[in-house]
C-alpha cells in the first residue's frame, strides 16, 4: 500500500513540474530532470520486476523516451 502511494507522489510531481527540467534550463535542471527520468525508469522497473523482460524493455523505453523528451524541451 505505502509503496503505491509514494509511486503516485512520484508521478504526480512529475506531471506538475513536466515543462522545467530540460536540458535548455541550465546544467542543474539539466541533472534533476535526468534523475527524475532515472527515478522513473527506476519505479517503472520495480513495478514490473516479476517479468524481467518486460521490466528491462519498459524501463530502458522510459529511460530513451525521457532523455529525448529532455534534449528537445
Amino acid at each position: 500500500m505505502g509503496e503505491s502511494v509514494l509511486r503516485l507522489a512520484w508521478f504526480a510531481w512529475l506531471v506538475r513540474h513536466f515543462n522545467e527540467y530540460g536540458y535548455s534550463q541550465g546544467l542543474l535542471r539539466a541533472g534533476i530532470g535526468t534523475l527524475a527520468v532515472l527515478v522513473t525508469a527506476a519505479l517503472v522497473w520495480f513495478a514490473l520486476h516479476r517479468n524481467r523482460p518486460a521490466a528491462v524493455a519498459a524501463a530502458g523505453l522510459t529511460f530513451v523516451l525521457g532523455t529525448g523528451w529532455l534534449a528537445f524541451h
